[in-house]
This record gives C-alpha cells, sequence and structure tokens, in this order.
C-alpha cells in the first residue's frame, strides 16, 4: 500500500499527506479515502477536503481521538482497491477561442510556437480530470494538459478577469468561475455558468469528475447567451 503520513493541522484537523507527486493514482486513492470516511459515518468526523497528494480530516477532538482517527484512516486504506476502469463523469464546456474571449491566444502562440488553430485542437482534445477544486467557488484545477501548450503566468497579473475564462498557468488550465483578479493566460471564455447559488447544486462537478473543452463561435456564444443555456452538459463513459 502507497504509504501515507499524518500531519497537524491545528488542534481539530489532520492532513493525511501521500507522495508529493500530481498523478491519477495518488487521486484516485485520495478520493477514495474521502468517500469512505464520508460513507463509514465515524463519529466525530466533520469534513473531508482533497488536494492535489492530500485529504484533510476535519474532526471533533472532544469526541474522537486523534490516534483514534488515524487508525480509522489507515484501516480504510488497506481496503483500497484501484478503480482506473470504471466510468467517469464528462462535463462539456462550449468555450469560444476568438477575438476578445482570447486576449492572450497570440502570446500563447508566440511562448509555444503554435498556431492558433494548433492550440485549440490541443486544449479541446482531452479529458481533463478534476483533481481538486480551490481558489473560487467552482475553481476546477485540472490535471492532463498536453505539455506543449505549457506557458508562463503573465508577469503582471489582471485585476479583473471575466467570469467564464479559461486560461493557462504554467503546467495547467482551468477556468475562472467567478470575476477575479488572476494571472493566467487567457485563451478562450465559456458562457456556462459554472457556480450559482441560487442552484439546488451551485457546483454541479467535482474532484475526480472530467472536463472537455468544445470550441464554439462568437455567435454560438452569444445565442447561448441570450437563450439562457447555460448550464453544462454532463455524460458518463
Amino acid at each position: 500500500m502507497e504509504q501515507v503520513s499524518f500531519l497537524t493541522c491545528g488542534d481539530c484537523a489532520v492532513t493525511v499527506a501521500f507522495p508529493q507527486e500530481i498523478r491519477e493514482e495518488t487521486n484516485r486513492r485520495i478520493r477514495f479515502l474521502a468517500a469512505r470516511i464520508q460513507s463509514a459515518g465515524i463519529h466525530g468526523v466533520q469534513e473531508t477536503v482533497p488536494t492535489f497528494c492530500s485529504l484533510t480530516v476535519y474532526y471533533d477532538p472532544l469526541v474522537l481521538p486523534r490516534k483514534k482517527l488515524e487508525h480509522h484512516i489507515l484501516r480504510l486504506l488497506g481496503s483500497y482497491r484501484d478503480n482506473a476502469s470504471a466510468q467517469k463523469r464528462v462535463f462539456r464546456i462550449p468555450v469560444c477561442y476568438e477575438g476578445d474571449f482570447a486576449p492572450d491566444m497570440e502570446d500563447v502562440c508566440r511562448l509555444t510556437g503554435l498556431t492558433r488553430q494548433q492550440v485549440i485542437a490541443l486544449h479541446s482534445s482531452v479529458d481533463y480530470l478534476i483533481y481538486m477544486l480551490g481558489f473560487l467557488p467552482g475553481f476546477p484545477y485540472l490535471g492532463g494538459m498536453d505539455p506543449r501548450l505549457e506557458a508562463p503566468r503573465l508577469e503582471c497579473p489582471r485585476t479583473r478577469i471575466p467570469p467564464g475564462a479559461v486560461g493557462i498557468g504554467g503546467k495547467q488550465t482551468g477556468i475562472y468561475p467567478l470575476a477575479s483578479p488572476g494571472g493566467w493566460r487567457l485563451i478562450g471564455r465559456t458562457p456556462a455558468v459554472l457556480y450559482d447559488p441560487h442552484r439546488e447544486n451551485p457546483i454541479v462537478y467535482e474532484a475526480g469528475d472530467y472536463i472537455r473543452f468544445c470550441p464554439i463561435t462568437p455567435e454560438e456564444f452569444q445565442r447561448l447567451v441570450e437563450s439562457g443555456e447555460t448550464d453544462i452538459r454532463e455524460e458518463t463513459v
């Protein structure tokens, strides 16, 4: 079994640290452990928070001693079986990679040596694994970007990025669900609403799901906005 260590996070949380390498196998173990902790109904456990290489477990130390929690965690991890072949949820997100929707496209082309068409084709050809959510509500940290698309962050971050902006920052790509400052290079924008506090489920995807970007024209972008067709399409594969 892959070795883990326990790190103290104050007096009411412990972080289960896996090997510090971003890879899908580690992510599957983290998601497995989070699901098993939640389904086990361990008295005193309050919340679990997954990241790239760890899982933080919040608990009530007056109800559940730290050593007993660690014992539960190791026992649950011992039952892990890799489910790489299991079905996965893929969320298809329309993205316009043209004009004002992609203010940094020319820079990305210059930095990577790729044409606009090559950037779009590579960026929209992958099912990206959502490793975790953070920074903003619904901001997905995605893995699996083609290394040919790697581009450095902006030297001077923008003070405001519009909601739905799709960007590249180093080895990663992601989507800004809300207006926010940011330093990623913007290569497109989606009309899809990724975070809506008024929906029954404000964020429809979660860690372990996948995102596929689907190119659209500016005209299609405008039509989706005007018609209110801003929900994300989900499929199981």
